[in-house]
């Protein structure tokens, strides 16, 4: 077939034999970088959200409410 290109997928886009072979030496080594990932991100989101959590904001000044002018006639 003189147009035809060789690919790892399937005329549905579905991986090929071919593909999964040459995917499978790392599918163990990349979840457990994505799992090492995943833990890092989330203990910092919650470390994060713990430590402003503590903070009661008693420190800051709040502004009185703007006064409404009288009208005068």
């Amino acid at each position: 077939m003189p147009g035809a290109h060789s690919t790892y997928y399937d005329r549905r886009l579905r991986q090929g034999p071919a593909l999964i072979r040459a995917r499978r030496p790392y599918l163990f080594k990349n979840s457990v970088t994505g799992l090492g990932l995943m833990v890092v991100v989330g203990g910092i989101y919650y470390y994060t959200l713990k430590a402003v959590g503590q903070d009661d904001f008693d420190d800051v000044k709040v502004p009185e409410a703007p006064r409404r002018p009288t009208a005068t006639k």
